[in-house]
């Protein structure tokens, strides 16, 4: 009995000694942990963070005033008493900092072991310094997206040879790509998309060993594009659409054996599509839609493409026969989609009778002849309008349009009768039924668009405080604002032309317009507007071939004639809107031409998919029976299409000083870029809000032109 009793006390001794050991060991590690917590920066770099914090105007909320930065601050890594990441995207500015926003980050000299640096969607506007690439050579990720960025792309960025991902997409950069991008040996993500780029694309992009994603799209680059790229093995996505690229697609691109994604949509290139192309065994998207390509297309790219879900070459100049669909599911493809309408394809539909591998396939706008089974025609995703086809109940070619297109190639045409051109559908139940489903899903997105513009509204005003809404008939610029735009200060008398011509750089001639709209020709017009009617126009930007919207704006300084007045009025609020503010949701403007007395134009950059009345649902009839189908865009691209619509008026409403409201927001003046991002337009008619005693004048019709 006493050996238990003995060695119970051993055991309670040992279980009282391993306590007091680890509350030993976790009080040293929490004194230890504090003491490197108080001296964790050196006070250079904490001098620097807090002058970051004063230039850039951050609220205390996000970086307070007290304590440790590397502890306390949002978005702030530290590593072994370093700053290694500084990360301010959804951040938000004091009042006093959006009066004057600007590219001023010159701390971040003193932060010589930054590694990350993130401030997209935070309005910095003017250029990027030129230092930036000379002191923090330790910088591997340098993201400044959304971010209003003007001027060109240093030079000195070459100098980050440890770059991994450079983000500089949708900003307002000009000038040229600079050749010292291709020093960045390291660099895996290159992304300069949304801006205003010009000149070629420079070869010395090919000696990015390591890039895997390069994206130019969406800017105004010409020139050729360098087979040299084909030498970048390991690039993944290369997208160079929307731009003004010439010349044919080089053959060398067949190298790229790991790239999954190619997009040359919305250029000038011309010439065959390479069939070896064929090899890229990686390949699953594949755009190459508006451009001038010719000839057959080539047959191997659905023996060769194994991988291939997308391929898109619509809008261009290919002739000759298509290969044996039936042959397309040999491939092993599922759920692919195809589109070849708007060429020049002719020929029998060598249709199979299953075509479940495809999810959709466009043929419209081709010169096919013959019969189409049944079967292939109940396909709902199959359109095969406007060809020459024999039994097919839908829209078609004229007979005489048939005629001549195989008669010029001395080909035979099988013919058909002529009154069968178009046989409308019947009005059926289901015909109702896709009408009231896509009235429902237009409700469904204005409902959405409601929600979330109010949502914004609400957390902005409550995020600038309860006690500050009540200041805005006191002082105008005490409005909350939301966090990465920029402030427009709107005062309420006219400029002259001359003045808005100073402060508005991109001018053009009336010769330019009139050779870029071919003399404003009637199949140039997109559209009468309220405010102007709009053309589109090519060649209008350093050499370019991209297509711009020209607004011709006809005046009067007849007082007896109050329309073409108010049309006077608008267009110059507009130029001196322009002229002070800065946002990525405004439709970019791209230039102006006051040289008439009667006429003003401005010029804005061209969106592919055009506005939201046009993209949001398109109806189509299937085959055979003549049905309609109504196809509107999924609910992913609705919510982004709401939000940024949402972001477009919050900038109006509680970045602009006085505050402005829109006044014309409709489903035509929500423009969509390529990507479906919104750029709100109609801007004509914006008007300050009510209540506002000290700013009551409006800034479009209401304003009164200087006596």
């Amino acid at each position: 009995m006493e050996v238990i009793r003995r060695r119970v006390r051993a055991s309670f001794f040992s279980l009282d000694s391993l306590a007091i050991f680890f509350f030993l060991l976790l009080f040293f590690l929490v004194e230890r942990a504090a003491s490197q917590q108080q001296h964790l920066l050196s006070n250079v770099e904490l001098s620097s963070l807090y002058q970051l914090r004063s230039s850039l105007g951050l609220q205390a909320r996000f970086w307070p005033i007290k304590g440790n930065p590397c502890t306390n601050w949002t978005g702030v890594t530290c590593n072994n008493s370093r700053v290694t990441g500084i990360n301010i995207f959804g951040f938000r500015r004091t009042r006093l900092g959006r009066l004057n926003p600007q590219f001023s980050v010159d701390a971040l000299a003193n932060l010589t072991h930054l590694s990350s640096f993130n401030a997209s969607g935070f309005l910095l506007p003017g250029p990027i310094p030129d230092w930036l690439g000379f002191t923090v050579g330790l910088l591997r990720i340098l993201d400044l997206r959304f971010c209003s960025i003007t001027g060109a792309i240093p030079g000195s960025l070459g100098s980050l040879t440890k770059l991994k991902s450079l983000y500089l997409s949708d900003n307002n950069l000009t000038g040229n790509i600079d050749s010292n991008l291709g020093k960045l040996s390291e660099l895996s993500v290159l992304s300069l998309s949304g801006n205003l780029l010009t000149g070629s694309i420079p070869e010395e992009l090919s000696m990015l060993g390591n890039l895997t994603v390069l994206d130019l799209s969406s800017n105004f680059i010409t020139g050729i594009i360098p087979p040299i790229l084909g030498s970048i093995s390991g690039l993944q996505v290369l997208n160079l659409s929307d731009n003004g690229l010439t010349a044919s697609v080089p053959a060398q691109l067949s190298n790229l054996s790991h790239l999954t994604a190619l997009d040359l949509s919305q250029n000038s290139v011309s010439g065959p599509l390479p069939a070896e192309l064929s090899g890229l065994m990686n390949l699953q998207d594949v755009r190459i839609r508006n451009n001038s390509l010719q000839g057959p297309f080539p047959e191997s790219i659905f023996s060769g493409l194994v991988r291939l879900k997308y391929l898109d070459v619509s809008g261009n100049n290919f002739t000759g026969e298509l290969p044996r669909i039936s042959s397309w599911g040999s491939a092993n493809l599922s759920n692919v989609s195809f589109y070849f309408s708007n060429n020049m394809f002719y020929g029998t539909l060598n249709l199979s009778s299953s075509l479940d591998f495809l999810d959709s396939l466009d043929l419209s706008g081709n010169y096919f002849q013959g019969n189409v089974t049944g079967s292939v025609a109940s396909y709902v995703n199959v359109k095969l309008d406007n060809n020459c086809l024999q039994n097919i109940m839908m829209k078609r070619r004229s007979l005489s349009d048939c005629q001549q297109f195989y008669s010029q190639r001395n080909l035979s045409f099988y013919g058909f009768e002529d009154s069968e051109t178009f046989v409308p559908f019947e009005a059926t139940s289901r015909r109702w039924v896709y009408i009231l489903v896509g009235i429902g899903s237009g409700m469904g997105l204005l409902l959405l668009l409601l929600l979330i513009i109010i949502f914004v509204i609400v957390r902005l005003r409550r995020e600038g405080g309860g006690g500050d809404s009540g200041q805005r008939g006191r002082n105008a610029d005490a409005s909350p604002v939301p966090e990465g735009q920029r402030q427009a200060v709107i005062i309420p008398k006219l400029m002259e032309p001359f003045t808005l011509s100073a402060i508005l750089p991109f001018g053009f001639s009336y010769d330019q317009l009139v050779q870029a709209t071919c003399g404003f020709d009637k199949a140039n017009l997109i559209k009468n507007g309220h405010s102007g009617d709009l053309y589109v126009g090519v060649g209008l930007l350093a050499g370019s071939q991209s297509p711009v919207v020209i607004k011709r704006v006809l005046t009067s300084t007849d007082p007896e004639g109050p329309y073409l007045s108010n049309r006077e009025e608008s267009y110059a609020v507009e130029l001196e809107f322009f002229s002070r503010t800065s946002s990525t949701r405004l439709v970019p403007l791209l230039g102006h031409c006051l040289e008439k007395e009667n006429e003003k134009f401005l010029v804005y950059k061209y969106m592919p998919n055009r506005d939201l009345e046009s993209s949001f649902y398109k109806v189509t009839k299937s085959a055979g029976e003549g049905k309609t189908t109504i196809r509107s865009l999924d609910w992913i691209t609705r919510s982004k299409i709401a939000i940024g619509a949402a972001e477009g008026l919050a900038y109006l409403h509680h970045e602009c000083s006085p505050p402005l409201v829109h006044r014309d927001v409709q489903a035509s003046s929500i423009l969509l870029d390529d990507k479906f991002e919104v750029r709100l337009g109609s801007l004509s008619e914006a008007h300050v809000q009510e209540g506002d005693p000290h700013h009551n004048t409006v800034i479009a019709r209401l304003l009164r032109r200087s006596q």
